[in-house]
């Protein structure tokens, strides 16, 4: 498979839980629907044509990402407003936000439907462009992204491996040798329909170690190769 990396990073970043929406909370890493998000604006395209468009790459691509902050949380307070009467005294609402977000972000593509989305995408990276500001998240959380490198993912290997990147909960147990680190825990949205709606049957339950660490496992695996022939281990989703 075609597959590229990318480094993503802000000062702030917010993927909202979609059972908070009260307070809401933040997932702990970028999800695949905010990474379809964010392909939509580098390229350009349009809310409409994005309505098709999120079912298509949820099923075309696949992608892992690896912590290059720990995960940081803080939460702020907003008093929310009506535009029909904005003076009015608002509520407070309270939101919770990643603080100084990093990720590095594998991306494979799965099936050629998508590849001039994909080829597309590449060009913009690699010249560093976007027509509409790329966010982790939310509008007013702008991000940086930054091409690291093109190259192949292969097929699905089976075996031990190592990876700073997450891996799915079940059936992937971690072999421990220092207990000095963390392992977070987070269940994602995978797809995306054309009604903007992350179907539930469809979430994933993953595993991923904190900045820096990395886990050694047992199981199915990709092996990425670079342009430059460096090689890394991840799982893909």
């Amino acid at each position: 498979m075609k597959g590229l990396q990318l480094i993503v990073e802000g000062n702030w970043g917010h993927f909202k839980k979609p059972e908070t929406n009260n307070n809401p909370l933040t997932h702990d890493l970028m999800t695949k629907t905010a990474l379809i998000g964010m392909i939509g604006a580098v390229l350009g395209i349009e809310r409409f044509e994005m309505k098709e468009k999120f079912p298509q790459l949820s099923e075309d691509l696949l992608y892992s990402i690896s912590l290059l902050n720990s995960v940081k949380k803080v939460s702020w307070g907003f008093s929310s407003r009506t535009a029909i009467n904005p003076s009015r005294p608002g509520s407070p609402k309270y939101f919770e936000f990643l603080q100084n977000p990093k990720f590095k972000i594998n991306l494979a593509l799965k099936d050629t439907r998508s590849q001039n989305e994909f080829d597309d995408f590449l060009s913009a990276l690699k010249l560093g462009e976007s027509i509409y500001t790329p966010v982790l998240g939310w509008h007013n959380c702008p991000a940086n992204l930054e091409f690291v490198s093109e190259g192949e993912f292969s097929k699905p290997k089976s075996g031990e491996f190592n990876t700073t990147s997450f891996v799915k909960a079940k059936g992937y147990k971690p072999k421990i040798t220092d207990g000095a680190f963390r392992i977070g825990f987070d269940n994602l949205p995978t797809h995306q329909d054309n009604e903007f709606w992350n179907k539930p049957e469809l979430y994933e339950n993953i595993i991923y170690p904190d900045f820096p660490h990395s886990l050694t496992l047992e199981g199915l695996f990709y092996e990425y190769q670079s342009q430059s022939n460096s090689k890394e281990q991840c799982w893909l989703m």
